[in-house]
């Protein structure tokens, strides 16, 4: 089965309340000692997506 991609359009200001959510989702998954690894790949693709300039 092939993976779908979805892309997602975003200004400067969205995008930086996109991670700091994600974030404070990561601190709460910390603070409880669950695993927070899908949150930080998930944090790592939203920081460093390419951007396209319209």
């Amino acid at each position: 089965m092939k993976k779908q991609k979805y892309f997602v359009a975003y200004t400067s200001d969205e995008a930086a309340i996109v991670i700091q959510s994600l974030n404070r989702l990561r601190n709460v998954l910390l603070r409880d000692n669950r695993d927070s690894g899908c949150v930080d790949e998930l944090l790592l693709k939203v920081m460093y997506a390419p951007t396209k300039k319209i």
